[in-house]
């Protein structure tokens, strides 16, 4: 099962420290490599412009732990990459714990997790722990020790691409700059891999496939900038990759229009695999979706996921691991969004070719016949060619007549034969 496989990925993927650029991401990057040898990894150094921001510093940590009077470490970013707040300036102070306290980052509302905090565009010392830990610890001295610092380096993506026969593309894309937390950005990551693995393995697809994997925000506007005119032109429908390795029920959040492919497809592979889906307007939105849907921007790129980012009460803390995620939820998750490659591909617009109705007794067409084991009444067919009017597409026709576009599809592929339609 290649949920299986994915679980199995990202728990070798989970311990790795990654963060918004460094040696984290490229690690994560070769590992996806060595799935994926295609994978090109490319560098934008700091310093760069890209659109209204600048690439920033690289970060490293090498060492970050708080420990007792009596050398007793109380918290080790070794054990638990949580711990330490992302891109922390340096300090190696002992201090009284109200002074310790001003450091400490906590959770309330979960106290028994480590929350995920980041300062990526601020000078900050900090590190986290649980509320109910910080709450235990007695008065004393204690020693914050954060061994890091911030260097000239590079921002690192990387980026596949499977040509088609044609350039129109579909995009897949994932985070790659989160720490340990299994769901939110890494299952999105694995997911990925496999997702393109399997592309890999397609022969005579019609689409190009692009998989992209960016640190959140920066990444994306960097990819951008880099990308905008060929991907303006060429990207017809994308996915943002994320939170897909829970077990609960899906989500999808729209495009800003709402109306483009990419949610057109979304919604009707959810609908018939899945028609318990939350749906979240744009107005919901969180991730890189962001960025592709902004103005002058404007690639139509929305997210299906299962428990959407912000809305599960994991989210973001050290409760995000690799108990939370799971094979089968994996496995559902490479379902849908085969599904809709699925789609993608074999979605067409037809025109009926004759006049009036065509005579499908002759043709053996009249009464019921069997598709794929099921039947297909007449009437089926007699309606979509009603609708094959050069303008509905097979999940317009699908809408219209409540009947599953692959059931339309077969009748599409039959009409076709007879030479009773023509694709547009």
């Amino acid at each position: 099962m290649v949920g299986k496989e994915i679980y199995d990925f990202t728990c070798r993927l989970f311990p790795i420290n990654r963060y918004l650029m460094g040696e984290g991401v490229r690690k994560t990057l070769l590992s996806i490599k060595e799935i994926i040898p295609e994978m090109q990894i490319c560098e934008v150094p700091s310093g760069t412009k890209v659109f209204d921001w600048t690439v920033p510093l690289e970060w490293k940590v090498r060492e970050a732990y708080i420990e007792n009077e009596r050398k007793e470490r109380i918290i080790d970013f070794k054990k638990n990459n949580l711990h330490v707040v992302a891109y922390s300036n340096a300090i190696d102070e002992w201090m009284p714990l109200k002074k310790l306290k001003e450091y400490i980052h906590t959770d309330k509302e979960h106290a028994d997790s480590v929350p995920y905090v980041t300062s990526y565009y601020n000078d900050h010392i900090g590190m986290c722990m649980s509320e109910r830990q910080l709450n235990a610890l007695p008065e004393g001295n204690y020693h914050l020790y954060i061994d890091s610092e911030k260097v000239k380096g590079s921002l690192t993506y990387g980026e596949i691409i499977f040509k088609g026969d044609t350039d129109d593309e579909l995009l897949f894309h994932s985070v790659i700059c989160h720490p340990s937390l299994a769901n939110d950005e890494l299952s999105g990551v694995t997911l990925a891999a496999f997702l393109a693995r399997e592309i890999r393995e397609m022969r005579g697809h019609r689409y190009t496939y692009r998989f992209v994997f960016v640190p959140e925000t920066i990444g994306a506007i960097t990819y951008l900038a880099k990308n905008l005119f060929y991907l303006k032109e060429h990207v017809k429908a994308g996915y943002i990759l994320s939170c897909e390795g829970d077990n609960r029920a899906y989500s999808y959040l729209a495009t800003i229009k709402g109306n483009s492919l990419a949610d057109r497809m979304a919604i009707k592979v959810l609908s018939e695999l899945h028609s318990d889906y939350t749906k979240y307007s744009f107005l919901d939105r969180g991730s890189d979706e962001r960025q592709y849907n902004s103005v002058g921007i404007d690639i139509p790129v929305c997210l299906v996921c299962r428990s959407k980012a912000g809305e599960f009460p994991e989210y973001h803390t050290s409760n995000d691991n690799l108990d939370f995620v799971c094979p089968e939820g994996f496995q559902g998750s490479f379902e849908v969004f085969m599904s809709i490659i699925k789609l993608f591909e074999k979605n067409r617009s037809y025109r009926t070719k004759v006049l009036c109705e065509p005579q499908l007794g002759r043709r053996g067409l009249y009464s019921n016949v069997s598709f794929s084991g099921s039947k297909t009444p007449y009437k089926v067919i007699v309606d979509f060619l009603a609708y094959a009017n050069g303008d509905n597409d097979l999940i317009a026709i699908s809408d219209i007549l409540d009947v599953p576009w692959e059931r339309l599809n077969e009748i599409a592929e039959i009409l076709l034969e007879q030479n009773l339609i023509e694709e547009m």
